[in-house]
């Protein structure tokens, strides 16, 4: 029934987003008073050819465009040559996730300093209504590892975009550096975590500046999923005054499931698993290789519909191989004091091992860890049979729910 339900919702929304109908927004433009119908050019400002575009339901009205971010980084060299067959990623997993792996030790060498301009792309999404419209707060949205933007954009009844924009609150979301519609430099060298960190945190000085959409933001929640959240940890770590407020989902400081979670995820060249769709990608791009491999690592049944799971294989994106071996230790946010949420489905298979509260509860335990500073406005919540691709189970909106509560009891 549930399927049935989507696929109609997904029919109804298709010509809404072949054409889109702008209405008034209430959040302002640069100061002048102005709204989108107003001046949406002035709108589309810091984007490079933007367009107008709405979210899966329909709630919000979005800019997208590329974004071009200069940024430096202290990233690692990577003493390994591209994979070309799949066959060399299934080792290179093998290796890394060994007990007593010394992958590290052999694959990533010193540090590298690197810079560039690279170009991002990304979506501003301001709420449909006028109603409640808080102008002053962006929720940063920083998605994980084999998808891109779209997952806070799933679908009809699983769009955090949606539920966001329903009360109240602009978004921003992006493709990650070698995701999506992003740049796609070198997967070994370029692309990992250092330059993510340093691209992220030049993003939010944009928001905060005014630099996109002539609109500055003066409180940012950053939204983080899986890598994205390890990457978020690593913006408290280094720039604490970055963000206001932090919401990590798909994440705890416990990693012992992965080794099992990556051995079903499949990884694989993502030119040999898909050469239409990523035919132009280089062996140190990867994906996994099968639905099957998709349902193992991030969903938890009986809490899916079969057409989300379908949906989510053909918005499959790649993890680089520069970003599989070079994650550093996570770092203690000792200097951050705002509040943070810890949101995960309890049957989380790469964080938790499938069971989030057995032998202890591993989200408590992240907070104590990683954030010892954090306000006492701090929360968390475990999703019911649900995995570790949270906004593709029927718990999603229940875990939005909880959200959009922290984030309103902490004054955003």
């Amino acid at each position: 029934m549930r399927s049935s339900v989507l696929l109609a919702a997904l029919a109804t929304a298709a010509p809404i987003l072949a054409n889109p109908v702008v209405k008034r927004d209430a959040t302002t433009n640069g100061g002048t008073g102005s709204t989108f119908r107003d001046d949406p050019q002035g709108y589309m400002s810091g984007f490079r050819d933007p367009r107008i575009t709405t979210s899966a339901g329909n709630k919000a009205i979005c800019i997208e465009g590329m974004i071009d971010v200069a940024a430096s980084a202290s990233n690692y060299k990577i003493n390994l040559e591209e994979p070309t067959r799949k066959s060399d990623v299934v080792e290179l997993v093998v290796e890394a996730f060994q007990t007593n792996s010394t992958a590290k030790q052999q694959y990533v060498g010193a540090a590298t300093p690197i810079s560039g301009t690279y170009g991002i792309y990304s979506q501003l999404c301001f709420p449909r209504s006028t109603d409640s419209i808080n102008s002053t707060t962006v929720q940063f949205l920083n998605h994980g590892a084999g998808f891109d933007r779209s997952y806070w954009n799933v679908a009809p009844g699983y769009s955090y975009v949606d539920f966001a924009a329903a009360q109240g609150y602009t978004t921003f979301l992006f493709d990650r550096l070698g995701t999506g519609l992003s740049d796609h430099p070198d997967p070994l060298q370029v692309v990992q975590y250092g330059i993510q960190v340093e691209i992220a945190h030049q993003l939010i000085r944009k928001l905060r500046a005014g630099a996109i959409s002539k609109h500055a933001f003066t409180s940012v929640v950053a939204v983080g999923h899986s890598f994205g959240s390890i990457q978020l940890t690593g913006i408290t770590s280094t720039y604490p005054h970055d963000v206001d407020a932090l919401v990590l989902t798909g994440f705890t400081a416990d990693p012992s499931g992965m080794p099992f979670a990556f051995a079903g995820w499949s990884l694989t060249p993502a030119s040999i698993s898909d050469p239409v769709l990523f035919g132009n990608l280089s062996g140190g791009y990867t994906t996994s290789a099968s639905i099957e491999a998709d349902q193992f690592f991030f969903f938890r049944a009986p809490s899916f519909d079969q057409a989300v799971l379908n949906l989510a294989r053909r918005a499959r994106q790649t993890l680089a191989v520069g970003e599989l071996l070079g994650i550093p230790a996570l770092g203690v946010s000792s200097s951050f004091t705002g509040p943070v949420d810890f949101v995960i489905g309890a049957n989380d298979l790469p964080n938790c091992f499938g069971n989030c509260v057995l032998p202890y509860d591993k989200v408590a335990a992240a907070k104590e860890k990683l954030y010892p500073a954090a306000s006492n406005g701090s929360d968390s919540y475990l999703a019911p049979d649900t995995g570790h691709g949270l906004n593709f189970h029927y718990t999603a909106e229940k875990a939005y729910e909880h959200i959009h509560d922290f984030i309103r009891k902490n004054g955003f």
